[in-house]
C-alpha cells in the first residue's frame, strides 16, 4: 500500500456549511494539521482557480489549486495554467441562451476557461442542444452551479497536472468530496470519500462514505483516513487539533 502524500479537497458543500459559502472552521483547522504534519492539501474546485488559491493563503494549506473543474492551475497569483479554450465554451453559451429562455451566466469570480451559468434549466436538454451544434462541449452541475467546459476537461484532469508538478502519483492521493464533478477525482485517486449528503451515484463511486454532512462531514473523513491509514499517527485523534 502506498504511503499516502496529497489530500485533494472539494470546497463547496465539502468545506463550506449552508450552501452559502460559509467556510467551516473547525475542518480548515484539521487541514492545517495535516499540512504540519507534512501532507500536501490541494482545492479542487467548480470555483475560480484564484478563489481556491486565495483559500489556500488564507487557510494555511498548500499554494497551489485547481479551479474552474479542472480546467485552470493557479501556482502564484500572477501564474496560471490553462488547460482549455474558454472562447468554445463562450460560443457554446451563446447557442443556448438562443435555445434555452433560462440560461444566464451566473456572476462569479472571473473565469479563465470555462462558463458558469445559473441553475435554472434542464441540464440533460441543454447538453442535447451543445450535442446537436455539434460542439465539443460539456455541462456539470456542482451543486453551486452548471459549468460549460471543454470535453475532456474535468477535476481529475487539473489535479493530475498538480500531482506531475508534486511528482506524487494519484495511488498516493486521497480525493474527499460530495457532488457529480468530484466522481473523476474518486476514479483517479488511490483513495476516494463521499460526505453523505452527496447523491446515491456519487457515494456509488467513492471508495467510503461518511455520516457527517458539509464540514463536518470533511473531519469525519480525515479522521476515518488518519484511523485507517496513517500507521504513524493511527492513535492521535486528529480532532484535537481544533
Amino acid at each position: 500500500m502506498k504511503r499516502i502524500k496529497v489530500f485533494a479537497i472539494d470546497i463547496d458543500g465539502t468545506i463550506t456549511e449552508n450552501g452559502g459559502g460559509m467556510v467551516y472552521l473547525p475542518a480548515i483547522e484539521s487541514l492545517r494539521y495535516l499540512e504540519r504534519l507534512g501532507y500536501k492539501i490541494i482545492y479542487v474546485s467548480g470555483r475560480s482557480s484564484v478563489e481556491a488559491y486565495i483559500l489556500a493563503v488564507f487557510s494555511g494549506t498548500t499554494k497551489i489549486a485547481v479551479g474552474e473543474n479542472g480546467g485552470a492551475v493557479t501556482l502564484s497569483p500572477q501564474e496560471h495554467i490553462l488547460l482549455a479554450d474558454k472562447e468554445k465554451c463562450l460560443k457554446g453559451y451563446d447557442i443556448l441562451k438562443q435555445n434555452i429562455e433560462g440560461a444566464k451566466i451566473k456572476p462569479t469570480f472571473h473565469r479563465l476557461t470555462e462558463v458558469v451559468l445559473l441553475r435554472t434549466f434542464d441540464i440533460a436538454e441543454g447538453q442535447k442542444i451543445l450535442n446537436e451544434h455539434h460542439l465539443d462541449l460539456q455541462l456539470s452541475d456542482s451543486r453551486y452551479a452548471f459549468h460549460i467546459n471543454e470535453r475532456g476537461i474535468d477535476k481529475a484532469r487539473g489535479l493530475k497536472k498538480v500531482l506531475d508538478i508534486l511528482n506524487v502519483a494519484p495511488a498516493e492521493t486521497v480525493a474527499i468530496g460530495d457532488s457529480q464533478t468530484d466522481i473523476p477525482l474518486f476514479d483517479l485517486c488511490g483513495y476516494s470519500i463521499a460526505l453523505n449528503h452527496a447523491e446515491e451515484n456519487v457515494k456509488a463511486r467513492a471508495r467510503y462514505v461518511v455520516s457527517g454532512k458539509e464540514g463536518e462531514g470533511l473531519i469525519d473523513a480525515i479522521e476515518y483516513i488518519a484511523l485507517n491509514y496513517f500507521g504513524e499517527i493511527s492513535s492521535i485523534d486528529i480532532s484535537a487539533s481544533n
